[in-house]
């Protein structure tokens, strides 16, 4: 009988990049962060004391880089779902920590499956995003890597340091196997820190924090230390509806259906929104209307309630669905819809 071949020993190095990220390694459960408590606003700091940097968020599509981000931020200002491919655009959030301001910038998952214009458009934001920040966090999912994280590593630029950080490390049964896993990904890329942990676990997101700080540079905050995000409420809006659409019609509709908004006014603690969702064919009409308008009832009602939650006032919001075929084939009109 053949002996298997005998898997060359772990180095120094990475036995002490193991035992670092493993000896704070905690695993209970937190609420989602939309249901955390407002952070509190940072103390007064001397600018010549402040840091303040860059932070990108790369990964293959749904491999948990919004549930970070929105971790990481304090609140939800980035959209999940169980559906691939559900962040579109570049989401910058903003979190001040002590001294430190990180400025988190989520990415789309980079796309290999479809060449069209959306596709191409959704790339273009991946590859803008790592090209002028100080520091990339490259999730994966612990113990894991295929095809796609490949795609995504080969992206990554040379000169700016890369931290591999092993998502949903909650789900590791066995953790004697990252080692050899471990191995295989320094051999990959000259990763800086490996960093195990749940986006849901707290105690992570601080001792996140803590890694990262050291890598971004000495100099003035860029925004106040109460900003979450850059991005506008108009926004917010339409990807909250883009959310619900995603999550309340499963695998059935494509995910190229978008989101316009097509007014947005404020009435003193009121703000009057009209979107409209739109499809590729009659039949993904059908699937966001639903049985006597139910779905689309149902889509406007959890959208609603989100933003109110989000901004802290009353909020009217109405829905229309129209069919434009073949959009996401349409430079142009994707561009129009707002993708870049």
């Amino acid at each position: 009988m053949t002996k298997p071949p005998e898997q060359p020993p772990v180095s120094p190095e990475l036995e002490a990049m193991l035992a670092r990220a493993l000896r704070k390694a905690p695993t209970e459960p937190v609420p989602e962060p939309d249901a955390q408590e407002t952070p509190e606003v940072a103390a007064p700091v001397d600018p010549a004391e402040q840091r303040c940097g860059y932070v990108a968020i790369v990964g293959k599509p749904n491999v948990g880089k919004s549930t970070l981000l929105n971790a990481l931020v304090g609140h939800k200002i980035s959209i999940t779902s169980r559906k691939a491919q559900t962040t579109r655009h570049r989401i910058t959030g903003m979190r001040t920590v002590g001294p430190t301001q990180f400025v988190f910038v989520d990415t789309p998952g980079f796309q290999t499956r479809h060449g069209n214009a959306l596709n191409r458009s959704l790339n273009k934001t991946v590859l803008g995003a790592v090209s002028d920040v100080d520091l990339i966090l490259f999730v994966v999912e612990a113990g894991h890597f295929n095809l796609a994280d490949a795609k995504v590593l080969s992206l990554l630029p040379s000169n700016v340091p890369v931290i591999l950080l092993a998502n949903k490390f909650d789900l590791v049964h066995r953790r004697g196997d990252l080692a050899p896993w471990l191995r295989s990904m320094q051999e990959r890329h000259p990763f800086a820190e490996f960093v195990p942990m749940s986006a849901k676990t707290p105690r992570d997101i601080q001792r996140l924090f803590a890694i990262c700080e050291k890598y971004l540079p000495q100099q003035a905050w860029m925004y106040d230390p109460d900003e979450l995000t850059d991005r506008s409420e108009r926004f917010m809006a339409s990807e909250m509806v883009r959310e619900k659409l995603f999550r309340l019609t499963g695998d059935e509709l494509p995910y190229t259906s978008t989101v316009i908004i097509d007014k947005f006014e404020e009435e003193g603690g009121l703000k009057r929104i009209a979107a409209t969702i739109v499809v590729e064919r009659e039949g993904h009409k059908g699937m966001v209307i639903g049985e006597k308008g139910e779905k689309l009832k149902r889509i406007g009602t959890e959208a609603r309630m989100e933003l109110e939650k989000l901004w802290g006032c009353k909020v009217f919001l109405e829905l229309w669905v129209k069919v434009r075929s073949g959009w996401a084939d349409d430079d142009a009109r994707v561009r129009s819809f707002g993708y870049e």
